[in-house]
């Protein structure tokens, strides 16, 4: 037998690159063939999952769902940050009604102590009859 020089493998004979091709595809079919008959033992007990009918589409529905997520939480949080304001106002509002309310207080406390004072002073003269004269 004759070797081909490099001239004769550069370029294939007419039909043989379809040809290799056919015998690739049959033998990946017949590959494929055996392994399902040895697998189908094995899948006949396991259930296998199923696939999403389109992969790509669902990848795209998961990432459009945790985008839409991600925009409801901030404008959740921008409503508790609203809510939050409004609740400081509000509690802003209550300090400037409680502070003259404490001053009051306050002041009506010194004024009881001091007509306490008044009254317990006047009582212990009146219990002193030495007091009285």
């Amino acid at each position: 037998m004759t070797e081909p020089d490099d001239a004769d493998r550069s370029v294939p004979p007419p039909g043989l690159v379809g040809r290799s091709i056919d015998e690739f595809v049959n033998q990946l079919r017949g590959f494929t063939d055996r392994a399902r008959t040895l697998a189908g033992s094995a899948t006949a007990r396991l259930p296998l999952p199923a696939l999403p009918s389109p992969p790509g589409a669902l990848s795209a529905a998961q990432v459009r769902a945790i985008a839409e997520m991600v925009g409801a939480q901030r404008s959740s949080m921008a409503a508790m940050r609203a809510q939050l304001d409004a609740f400081d106002q509000q509690l802003e509002v209550l300090e400037r009604i409680l502070d003259p309310l404490v001053e009051w207080s306050s002041t009506w406390a010194r004024l009881e102590e001091a007509v306490g004072d008044f009254v317990r002073h006047g009582e212990r003269r009146a219990e002193r009859p030495d007091a009285a004269q």
